[in-house]
């Protein structure tokens, strides 16, 4: 009788798209650079840069001194620091952003604050540019000095 293997696990990409990867709760205090493979959803409290190939949530209750890049990012909390969504970047009425944004598109409700910068970029070309200016800028930032924020 012939033993046949499992078969080994299919990485399926439509399924990182709505599987939430990591999660930081209510009252969690992160400090340090988070990159996370897909979905994040953040109600705690980071300090540190937040980097994924996926979708971003941080609900209400979260308070990051972070910049945020991802490709749909949704704020409903206070983010200090810049943000740079791929897709798209929806900003609830109970969000606070202090800094800089980059994005394809953007939906602001009304009540929100956004102390900073918006650029959106419909064509390619605007958004690679801004992209790299984006990359650019956070490089100069990070090797200046450990007191200036990127």
């Amino acid at each position: 009788m012939a033993i046949k293997s499992k078969p080994k696990y299919q990485h399926n990409k439509k399924q990182d798209v709505f599987a939430i990867n990591t999660i930081i709760g209510p009252g969690s205090m992160v400090r340090g650079d988070i990159e996370a493979p897909g979905f994040t959803r953040v109600d705690g409290n980071v300090k540190g840069n937040l980097k994924t190939q996926g979708r971003v949530v941080v609900g209400e209750s979260a308070r990051m001194r972070s910049s945020i890049t991802g490709t749909n990012i949704t704020v409903g909390g206070v983010v200090d620091g810049n943000i740079m969504a791929s897709e798209r970047l929806i900003v609830l009425p109970t969000a606070l952003i202090i800094g800089d944004i980059v994005t394809r598109r953007i939906e602001a409700a009304e009540g929100c604050i956004i102390h900073g910068k918006v650029r959106v970029c419909q064509s390619e070309e605007t958004w690679e540019r801004a992209k790299a200016e984006y990359k650019d800028k956070r490089q100069v930032a990070s090797t200046a000095s450990p007191y200036v924020r990127n």
